[in-house]
Formats: structure tokens, sequence, C-alpha cells
């Protein structure tokens, strides 16, 4: 009788898919666990993303730069944001305005400090790419971290710490410990129903203006005509996220929940992680107990700040959700992870939606 260990390395081989990469010139194969037929590449360079300078981020043919119009908050880090997908396939647009992804389907974000934020792009510090691959059944969660260099990354499973240091926009020197994480964490923020899925690409979300090199576009729009998705409707009905910061985009309440809804809904949701709160900020929730408002906490603990509810409107010092976003130390700041500082321009655009709520 033939050796089990024999019957499921059979059985691998046997669903080992074979996708052609846009514009990559080559056949790649993947598995569970397994790209080209190896381990997942330990260097970035290997994916064939970006051309031979890599710091430039300048992206291979058929590799498709994209934007949010509100994005997570990560320590003021910037971000280039690009998606690959196998040829002959596309995205597919869904009623709810989730994007339906084929397996295949890469997710690349690169995170980078300018040396000036008021200067962005120039004399940039990269410090980490991450990947989302879709896999068959699930999406897997890659972190690669350049070297000094700049010349390559090397896949990081264990997290890592990088000294950044950067002029703000205020012109203010800063210095912070920037971490990167682990894929636990990764899964942690990443988790839908105890599922890894992507965060910000959503059609509301994409749904903007982008300048590429062939001119302006929306982006939706750009990705029908490049036969990238399928079953997008008429552009006006589709929904569009409110730049946070940008007044002309959305009314302050649309713009703060948008905000909450990037940096907070992946938890506090129905289907996050942290669901047994009760306390769900997605853009869509209607219920104004689940939103926070005069809602009491399950488990804050010294998160609550000596604050009774979550939000008291016309209060933000009185609370807790507010206290929260501009607290600094562990276990009462929030998000728990990808940050250390505060992000002061998105504590007052929240402290305004709470002292004008009436």
């Amino acid at each position: 009788m033939m050796p089990l260990s024999v019957l499921i390395d059979m059985l691998r081989l046997s669903i080992i898919l074979i996708v052609a990469f846009i514009g990559s010139g080559f056949l790649v194969a993947y598995s569970g666990n397994t790209y080209n037929g190896k381990a997942y590449p330990e260097r970035l360079s290997e994916w064939q993303i970006f051309d031979a300078n890599m710091a430039s981020l300048m992206p291979k043919p058929g590799v498709v730069p994209f934007d949010l119009n509100t994005p997570l908050f990560s320590d003021y880090a910037e971000k280039a944001r690009f998606i690959r997908l196998p040829r002959g396939t596309s995205v597919e647009y869904t009623s709810s305005g989730i994007l339906a992804f084929p397996t295949g389907a890469l997710l690349i974000k690169t995170f980078y400090y300018s040396a000036d934020l008021r200067k962005p792009g120039q004399n940039k510090q990269l410090i980490e790419t991450r990947l989302l691959l879709k896999e068959a059944a699930e999406w897997k969660a890659l972190t690669y971290v350049w070297n000094e260099e700049q010349t390559d990354a090397f896949l990081e499973i264990a997290g890592e710490d990088r000294l950044v240091r950067f002029v703000n926009s205020d012109g203010e020197a800063k210095e912070l410990r920037y971490v990167i994480p682990n894929q636990n964490q990764c899964k942690g923020c990443h988790n839908v129903n105890e599922m890894l899925l992507p965060i910000g690409p959503t059609a509301a979300q994409l749904n903007r203006n982008y300048l590429y090199q062939s001119g302006v576009q929306n982006q939706l729009r750009y990705w029908k005509l490049k036969g990238m998705l399928n079953g997008l409707p008429e552009l006006r009905t589709v929904s569009k996220t409110p730049v946070w910061n940008d007044p002309a985009s959305g009314d302050l309440e649309s713009r703060a929940r948008a905000y909450l809804a990037i940096n907070c809904a992946h938890c506090h949701s129905p289907q996050g992680p942290a669901r047994t709160s009760g306390l769900y900020l997605t853009e869509t929730e209607t219920n104004k107990t689940a939103l926070g408002i005069h809602k009491s906490p399950v488990a804050a603990g010294k998160g609550s700040g000596g604050r009774l509810v979550d939000i008291l409107p016309g209060s933000a010092d009185s609370s807790i959700l507010w206290y929260r976003m501009q607290a600094e130390g562990a276990g009462e700041r929030m998000p728990e992870l990808g940050k250390s500082l505060v992000h002061k321009e998105g504590v007052a655009l929240i402290r305004d939606w709470i002292n004008n709520m009436k």
C-alpha cells in the first residue's frame, strides 16, 4: 500500500494552480504554501513587481497603482499601493460594494517616509512592503522588510522595528520606533469572521480620480476599461467614501464616520475581532447605541479614562472613544496595533464631530 505521506504529496501536486500574471512574462505555479513551485520568495525582487531600480517603486507592466479616498493612519507613514491580476481574470463588483478578487490576485502596499512630509516622495526611507495574495481558499499575508541600501526587501515572519526620523507637516522633527507586525498581528486586523481579508480596496474607497501615465481617470472606470473589473454599474450609482480631511467631499459626520470605518471598523464590526464589545463603527451602522452614543463600555478597564460612555454627544472630553484615540499608553490607546503616534488631525476631526452632536 502506498504510504500516506506519498498520497498527501500527490494530492498537493494535483491541486497546484498555474496562474499567468499580467505582464510578468512567465507562468507562476503556486499552492497553499508555495509560489512558482517553491516556498514563498525570500526577496521582494523575485515577485517581479517593480523595475530594476526597486526603490523608485516604478511598477512593471501589468502592475497597476491605486489609492484610497480615506486610508488607514499608520504613524504618518506614506503608502504606495498596487494591484496585479492573473492574465484573463478580473475583479467582480458586488451590489454591496465589496469587490470579489480572483484567485492569484496580488495586492501590494509599500510603507515609507519622506524626509520632510511637506515634500512627499523626496528622500524616501522605504520600510516595508506588505503583500496580500489571494489563494484558492483564503488570502495570504506576506511582509517584506527593506534593507538599509534600499535595493531589496526580505521576507520577515516574526516582525521587526525600525528607527524612523522625519519632519512633519508643521516643520517639527520627529523620531519613532516603527513596528513591523508579525504574521499573527496581520491576521488580527484583517479578520472578518475569522478569515483574513483586505481592508481598504472597496468600490467606495476606489471611487476617485487617479493620475495615470495616460492622464487623470476615475479608478473604477479605468479598471473596467482595462478589463480588470466586471459588473460595474453606472458610476453615479456607486457609493463614494468621503475624504476625511476634505470638507468638499462630505459633511463633518460623513467624514468622521469614514475615518472611524477605515481605522476602527476592521475590529469594531459584527464580523470583527471586537464584535463582543457591541461597538460597531462601520460607515453603514444606523443603530445609535451600536455606534457608541450613550453606550456603556463592555470592558474598557483603564481605557475608559474614568469616562462612562463611548460617546457623549456634545462632549468629546467625556467620551471614551475620543479619549482612547488620543491616549498614548498601552492598554489605553486605540487602535492597539499599527499606531504609536497620536494622529492629531484625525483626533481633531472626531472631537469636532462629537462636540457638534445634538
